[in-house]
């Protein structure tokens, strides 16, 4: 039996007490000396671990740890000044994560940003929103409690969604007055795309509307406007208002439909290279007149499908201002079941204009080549109204 070097068993006793001293000495850094403390601790660490230490033990109310990192990170992404980045603590992120999966339920609400909320574009026949009585124009300001003011669509929209079966309490900002409903989520089935066909002196325009870009809604909207235009519409109206975009990639295929070939939109960030996407071919004949109406709820993947049809010659634009979202966000998952989705880069149409940054400040956004605001209280669609008739015109001057 060969006898151990004396070295072997010295590590193996020193390498176990090292690992507990290292945790310890992790834990409890104010207790190292100075000059070991600056040596092996980063200044800003133990300043917050300093900080959190204090408030946990002298604060006058009970403070669990877990709440203090998560108090912590809320602040530090709000001080950014960003709306559009946020920190998702660890049930949050948990509902948003089975929103993202298509599994889940809402309560049947069409939505666009608002800086106290949502704005509520349309309620949903049948839907609980419906019997609850909300209506087009009102503003969620709160779900369960918590304030929406300065939170992305995306964080509220969140909130909102859930397991079939559960309950959510709105508040709601409706004409004036503030109220609070208490919601049963429903499975809520909306297709991506809706569309009819609509005759305009006497000219047969296929109309789509494109609630959003979820997975599939780029090759949904490839196949109805295509089986339009062979059932013998002469133009198309893209109806963008309201949608408040989705998936990068979904706004490419929408885009594609109608450009053949070339750049749809650029993207550029500090740590993200510059990369350009490109339209994917089988596109419409170039020569199909197209009109995309859009308005203040038309955002993010919205903007880059209409900004590229602008800047590419192949769409005019009706309606109003758009809301103004140039720039990206990516979500990074946290240890403690939360994650960080903050904004890494900048959206660019193909003439190279942003739509707004991620700050406070409103976006430039798209202003429309005829501007055509909706009288209020008018049952009529004059912004639909005046898209067709610019159709007419463009099927007439082609014949």
């Amino acid at each position: 039996m060969r006898s151990r070097s004396p070295l072997v068993v010295v590590l193996a006793i020193l390498i176990p007490v090292a690992l507990v001293v290292g945790l310890w000495v992790g834990g409890h850094p104010n207790s190292l000396p100075g000059p070991l403390r600056d040596a092996f601790v980063d200044e800003n660490d133990q300043t917050l671990n300093q900080g959190l230490d204090i408030l946990q033990r002298d604060y006058y109310r009970k403070l669990g740890r877990g709440d203090l990192v998560n108090r912590s990170l809320s602040g530090a992404v709000r001080s950014l000044g960003d709306r559009f980045s946020h920190y998702f603590d660890p049930k949050a992120f948990a509902a948003f994560q089975r929103s993202t999966e298509g599994k889940f339920s809402g309560v049947g609400i069409n939505v666009a940003p608002d800086k106290r909320g949502l704005r509520v574009l349309a309620v949903f026949p049948n839907s609980p929103a419906k019997r609850a009585g909300l209506g087009s124009g009102d503003v969620v300001v709160a779900v369960n409690g918590t304030t929406l003011a300065g939170r992305s669509t995306e964080f509220a929209s969140g909130l909102i969604q859930g397991k079939q079966g559960t309950k959510v309490t709105l508040t709601v900002v409706s004409k004036g007055h503030r109220k609070t409903e208490r919601l049963t989520r429903e499975q809520i089935d909306v297709p991506s795309v809706s569309s009819r066909v609509v005759k305009s002196a006497g000219v047969p325009v296929a109309y789509v509307r494109l609630a959003d870009f979820s997975e599939g809604a780029g090759d949904e909207l490839s196949h109805v406007v295509k089986q339009r235009l062979k059932g013998g519409a002469k133009a198309v109206v893209l109806d963008l208002r309201g949608n408040g975009g989705g998936l990068l990639n979904e706004a490419v295929k929408a885009a594609s439909v109608f450009i053949p070939e070339g750049p749809v939109v650029s993207t550029d960030g500090r740590t993200r290279p510059r990369h350009v996407f490109k339209a994917t071919g089988d596109a419409i004949s170039t020569k199909v007149p197209v009109v995309v109406l859009v308005d203040e709820g038309t955002a993010s993947a919205a903007e880059i499908v209409a900004g590229a049809l602008e800047d590419r010659h192949r769409a005019k634009l009706v309606g109003t201002r758009t809301f103004g979202k140039g720039v990206f966000q990516e979500i990074e998952p946290l240890e403690n079941g939360g994650a960080l989705d903050i904004t890494v880069g900048e959206y660019f149409t193909p003439s190279g204009k942003n739509l707004g940054g991620g700050g406070t400040r409103r976006g430039a956004g798209l202003t429309p080549n005829v501007v055509v605001r909706q009288p209020p209280r008018s049952h009529a669609d004059k912004t639909l109204a005046t898209g067709l008739g610019l159709l007419v015109h463009a099927v007439h001057d082609g014949e």
